[in-house]
């Protein structure tokens, strides 16, 4: 996906997410209720997700339901579900897909994610939905991301930025306000460590979550078109402005700005931190925002003083405060080689239709369905983010989602080892080079 439209999706973004609301239709191709005469026969759809129960509790609530209802209204059919963490489903996705067992229904990130999924003929094509009561529902921008050649391969749900989370009884406790700039972040950062608090939960075992702080320092160092440049095989990721992130990212290591074993802990045991009150700051993108709203799982005094600001400006950099790292968030697929195509593609054009404002109300979740938000009650930090998502002047895509699979793996890796201080800024900068060259 290019860089070049994130830009022009934000201009559409901030008129066309406040109108609409969301519908539903029909699908194609299938053949297990196809039997002649089987009409009544029970159809089990596979479902595979990544919204488990405590961790996701709002989505998961969300994704029940749904279920329920479609079954309901549709008692042929049964939905089989298969829940997994984030890293577990990426890992399960792989191993299905070189057996050719997808479910028939499964989460997808957009781009270069998707690429090698659909040049291995294993997504089906699945514009005869946008055709149909699901036409013109979508924020405009959000499903080309998920298109290939003219064609798209699953439906977005959600839109996403990644402000940086603070915890404001901590802040008060020891008298520091919002940062503007990078240098009164890393003023915050001293106050912190020196008061015996970690400044920042991470958990970078994961390796795409170190991928965001690298992101915003390159965009704010570099600007967003270098580093779009550079992602896309159009410049080069030894770039000056670019080098200087990189080294930037262990100057904060230096610091002693996360919390401590960041680089084995997965996403899930660095946010816990953040979460139980033992780290001040957490840089995540919006779907995180259920666990500050609306999941009663954690504790309500807890999410009432969660509250968020935009990445600092660098001195003498290039980048714009209202630059934001984000872009469209998981979609739907259906299997190309599922038995029961038309069932799976009939319950995503369901799903997808009901998700908008129920996710909404009942996760706070930013959809990438039209959701009319005035006529609805929502929690203050989820407005003042979907007001600055309306104001953003360009979102930059993560990296790992607009790369190839191979550049995308090398990015990782080269994340954890920057962070860990096991290459230098030159090396990291060198092999993704390398890595975007070879891919092209």
């Amino acid at each position: 996906m290019s860089r070049k439209s994130w830009s022009i999706l934000l201009l559409t973004l901030c008129f066309a997410m406040i109108v609409a609301g969301c519908g539903k239709g029909n699908s194609e191709g299938s053949n297990t209720k196809g039997k002649e005469g089987a009409s009544d026969s029970k159809v089990t759809i596979k479902f595979m997700h990544l919204w488990p129960e405590g961790v996701s509790a709002g989505q998961n609530k969300i994704v029940n339901q749904i279920i329920n209802d479609y079954q309901t209204e549709h008692s042929n059919i049964i939905i089989k579900q298969e829940v997994l963490d984030n890293e577990q489903y990426k890992n399960k996705l792989k191993v299905l897909s070189s057996s050719n067992e997808l479910p028939d229904v499964g989460v997808t990130w957009a781009a270069g994610f998707l690429k090698p999924y659909v040049e291995g003929n294993l997504f089906a094509p699945i514009d005869d939905l946008l055709d149909g009561q699901l036409k013109d529902k979508f924020v405009a921008g959000t499903t080309e991301a998920y298109a290939i050649d003219g064609k798209t391969y699953a439906l977005p749900l959600e839109f996403n930025i990644a402000p940086i989370y603070y915890n404001k009884e901590i802040f008060q406790k020891y008298n520091i306000e919002i940062p503007q700039t990078y240098d009164e972040f890393k003023a915050v950062i001293k106050t912190l460590s020196d008061n015996g608090i970690a400044p920042i939960a991470l958990g970078n075992k994961d390796r795409w979550t170190g991928s965001l702080w690298y992101m915003y320092l390159a965009d704010r160092i570099a600007g967003q078109q270098t580093l779009a440049d550079a992602i896309s095989g159009k410049g080069s990721f030894q770039d000056e402005g670019l080098l200087k992130a990189a080294s930037e990212v262990q100057a904060l290591v230096d610091s002693n700005a996360f919390i401590k074993g960041f680089n084995g802990l997965s996403n899930e045991e660095g946010k816990a931190e953040f979460l139980n009150g033992k780290a001040a700051m957490y840089l995540m993108g919006t779907w995180e925002l259920p666990n500050y709203t609306t999941n009663e799982d954690i504790p309500k005094e807890f999410r009432d003083n969660v509250g968020f600001f935009k990445f600092p400006t660098v001195a003498g950099g290039k980048g714009d405060i209202n630059s934001w790292v984000g872009g469209p968030g998981v979609g739907l697929f259906v299997s190309q080689n599922s038995a029961v195509q038309k069932e799976a593609k009939a319950f995503v054009e369901y799903f997808v239709s009901k998700w908008g404002e129920q996710s909404v109300t009942g996760a706070g979740v930013i959809p990438a369905t039209k959701v009319d938000t005035a006529s609805l009650q929502l929690p203050q930090l989820y407005n003042d983010l979907f007001s600055e998502m309306n104001k953003a002047s360009s979102i930059t895509l993560f990296a790992d989602v607009q790369m190839t699979a191979s550049a995308a793996e090398t990015h990782l890796n080269m994340i954890q080892a920057l962070f860990g201080k096991a290459i230098t800024p030159e090396k990291f900068s060198e092999e993704h080079s390398k890595a975007v060259g070879d891919s092209k």
